[in-house]
This record gives C-alpha cells, sequence and structure tokens, in this order.
C-alpha cells in the first residue's frame, strides 16, 4: 500500500498539475506550489475524497485548513486522524 506521502502526491500533482519532483514535505503550498485560496479549497476537497474510508468520512475543517501551510502540515493533520502509512 502506499504511503500518505505518495498517495498525497499524487492528490497535489493531479489536482494543481504540480511537478511530481516538487512535492515534498518542506514544500509550502504557497510559496514552493503556488497553490491560491481557491486551489487550496478544491486541494482539501480532493484529500478529503482520497483518504475517506466507508467507515470513516474524512473532514478538515475550515480552522484547520487555516493551519495547513506545507505538505508536511498534511501528512502530520492525517496521522493525528489516525491514517498511517
Amino acid at each position: 500500500m502506499a504511503t500518505i506521502l505518495e498517495r498525497l502526491k499524487k492528490v497535489i500533482v493531479e489536482q494543481l498539475g504540480a511537478d511530481e519532483e516538487s512535492v515534498v514535505p518542506s514544500a509550502s503550498f504557497i510559496d514552493d506550489l503556488n497553490v491560491g485560496p481557491s486551489d487550496l479549497a478544491e486541494l482539501i476537497t480532493a484529500i478529503e475524497e482520497e483518504f475517506s474510508t466507508p467507515e470513516q468520512k474524512l473532514e478538515i475543517s475550515d480552522e484547520d485548513t487555516e493551519k495547513i501551510v506545507a505538505v508536511q502540515d498534511v501528512i502530520d493533520y492525517l496521522r493525528d486522524y489516525g491514517i498511517e502509512d
């Protein structure tokens, strides 16, 4: 099974058209991946869909979305949510 980073990288590349090599844990969505607010909202929705299961629907609140500035923030959030590699 793919790791959280691998799954997340796939979603980011598909949603943003980002270069796969640039999607690293330290990458900032705004500074490194050039993500605008509307793109971030779409990305969060895609992340929720990717990591939801029939048993557990992932919903990232607007408050939590504001704290997500880098790829590592999403990884940490997902791990805190109970999603494992």
